[in-house]
């Protein structure tokens, strides 16, 4: 009997996530949406990838309600930074021809808020990674 690795999807994950979508629906959710949507992210990522980094990301609910008000929002920087780096490393071990990473996070979610604009470019990066990431997921596994 061989020993191979079975790297069928366990489902399909959703590649609909988008920045207007989600700005749009927090107005009308009063910002439930996006803890939905960055819920969504973070368990993708530990379908994903875990099997290949042996890493998992936390809960963004656990982070946003337990973990970051106990360290004065110091988690979410440092859950940030982890995930843009996993996502962007997952791209890559893919073969994924899409740059995303950590100075993602730094240059435009960071940085960038000094011109307003830069959270929501960092966001739609984001969400155009996952759902790379998530389009290759379903079909190779």
């Amino acid at each position: 009997m061989e020993n191979t690795v079975n790297t069928a999807p366990v489902g399909q994950l959703k590649t609909n996530k988008g920045l207007l979508k989600t700005i749009l629906l927090a107005i009308v959710t009063f910002g439930i949406y996006p803890l939905v949507v960055m819920s969504a992210v973070s368990n993708d990522i530990n379908i994903v990838a875990s099997r290949y980094d042996g890493k998992k990301t936390m809960h963004y609910c656990l982070l946003t309600f337990v973990v970051a008000p106990i360290t004065f929002g110091i988690a979410g920087i440092v859950w940030s930074h982890k995930i843009s780096n996993r996502i962007g490393a997952e791209l890559k071990r893919r073969g994924i021809a899409y740059n995303f990473s950590a100075a993602d996070y730094w240059l435009w979610n960071v940085l960038g808020s000094f011109i307003i604009v830069g959270p929501f470019i960092y966001l739609h990066k984001m969400f155009k990674a996952v759902n790379k990431m998530n389009a290759d997921y379903n079909v190779n596994g």
